[in-house]
């Protein structure tokens, strides 16, 4: 029988979920699941990014998890998070209900300072779930150009229902037929090493015109100044934002990847992409 999914009460509208601690009894596993995340350094106002990993998955798997990452907002900015090779199961292709509720999702709450994690599936076959260890997701930042030479705390909580926020209240099992399953969870919380401010990177990906968006305009300046360098000159603060693929130099592959974002096939928080990535867009 597929697992249900439910609404977690602290998570927004969007933010839909199984939880493991809300239908019938829950059971000890007896087995414990790791949460690590990593430590960034940066200058005040510049970018960072942090993995996220889970280590340790017991045998049968994950099914189904939902934590969160507390932060301190005044200080610093999460941008985009986006999903790790260990989220990235077959679930997310053969699960029926995936087009409807992401495998894999999350809510950033920069008035909060939270970003809520969430992966489930509806799949009983566990040979979709998650196995092993590895990067559960990667969040990205920016540092506040105010910030001093500060350590920013990235602390792994339970999602927010009430004001607990003990790793006892954190979602982490699977289904055994009408039974909860639940793994004790230890963590490792990051932090970001904040020292002097500089410039700070002003990198927005794909926006060549540095008008402060993404969109076809940005597509057709990188081909006129590929074709036309003189006249259609790139700044040196928009060839950073328009190498989008690969990291090899402004092409004529980072406005075609711009134009998937004009046609809302992905988003710019998918960038910076491979060639191959690039690639699977268009097959």
């Amino acid at each position: 029988m597929k697992a249900k999914k439910i609404v977690i009460g602290a998570v927004s509208a969007a933010m839909l979920s199984l939880s493991v601690c809300s239908l019938a009894p829950v059971v000890a596993a007896g087995e414990t699941v790791q949460i690590s995340v990593a430590t960034a350094e940066a200058k005040a106002g510049e970018t960072f990014s942090v993995n996220v990993d889970l280590n340790g998955i017991p045998a049968t798997g994950i099914q189904c998890c939902n934590f969160s990452i507390k932060y301190d907002s005044s200080l610093v900015t999460i941008n985009s998070v986006k999903a790790g090779e260990l989220a990235n199961t077959q679930a997310s292709k053969d699960d029926p209900s995936a087009s409807m509720l992401p495998v894999f999702d999350n809510n950033i709450d920069d008035k909060s300072g939270i970003v809520n994690l969430i992966w489930t599936t509806s799949l009983s076959d566990s040979s979709y779930w998650m196995n092993g260890s590895g990067t559960f997701c990667t969040i990205n930042g920016t540092v506040s150009k105010d910030a001093g030479n500060v350590t920013i705390p990235l602390e792994v909580i339970a999602t927010p229902t009430d004001s607990s926020t003990a790793t006892s209240g954190i979602s982490i099992g699977y289904f055994n037929n009408k039974e909860v399953v639940k793994y004790d969870v230890k963590k490792t919380d990051g932090e970001v090493k904040v020292g002097e401010g500089g410039g700070g990177d002003n990198t927005l990906y794909g926006d060549a015109d540095e008008d402060g968006e993404v969109g076809i305009n940005d597509a057709v300046l990188i081909m006129q100044s590929n074709a036309n360098p003189d006249k259609y000159a790139l700044t040196e603060q928009g060839k950073k934002n328009a190498d989008v693929v690969d990291g090899d130099g402004v092409t004529n592959s980072d406005a075609l990847a711009i134009q998937y974002v004009e046609s809302r096939t992905i988003t710019p928080d998918k960038f910076p992409m491979t060639s191959a990535e690039l690639d699977n867009l268009g097959s």
